[in-house]
Parts: structure tokens; sequence; C-alpha cells
């Protein structure tokens, strides 16, 4: 029965705590300012792609792995 609550806990922490900044994105309107996270992340992530690819591209100039 405990672990039954711990699990209901998390449910309960991630759908009222975690997600709640995200309720306000919910009710706009327009599709670029409910999805400006999801772009902030991507826009993240090709930075560090490119970054990657740089010190992939380093290393293979010096001959090292």
């Amino acid at each position: 029965m405990i672990v039954n609550n711990i699990w209901r806990a998390t449910a309960d922490f991630c759908t009222n705590v975690l997600f709640a900044p995200y309720d306000v994105f919910r009710f706009t309107e327009g599709w670029w300012s409910s999805n400006i996270v999801n772009a902030f992340f991507i826009s993240i992530g090709f930075v560090l792609l490119l970054y990657w690819l740089g010190q992939l591209q380093k290393f293979r100039k010096a001959g090292t792995e």
C-alpha cells in the first residue's frame, strides 16, 4: 500500500508543481506563443550540436581520439 502512495505522490507532484508553468502556455492563442519553450530547447540543442561537431573536427585534425 505504501508503494501505491509513493507513485500517487510522485504523479501529484509532477502534475501540480512541475507542469504548473505550462498551464500558462496551454491557454495562449497562436502557435508561436504556445511553442516558445520548444523553440528555445531546439535552439540550445542546435548550438550544442555545432559545438560538438567543432570539437570533433579539432580532435580529428590533432590526430587524437
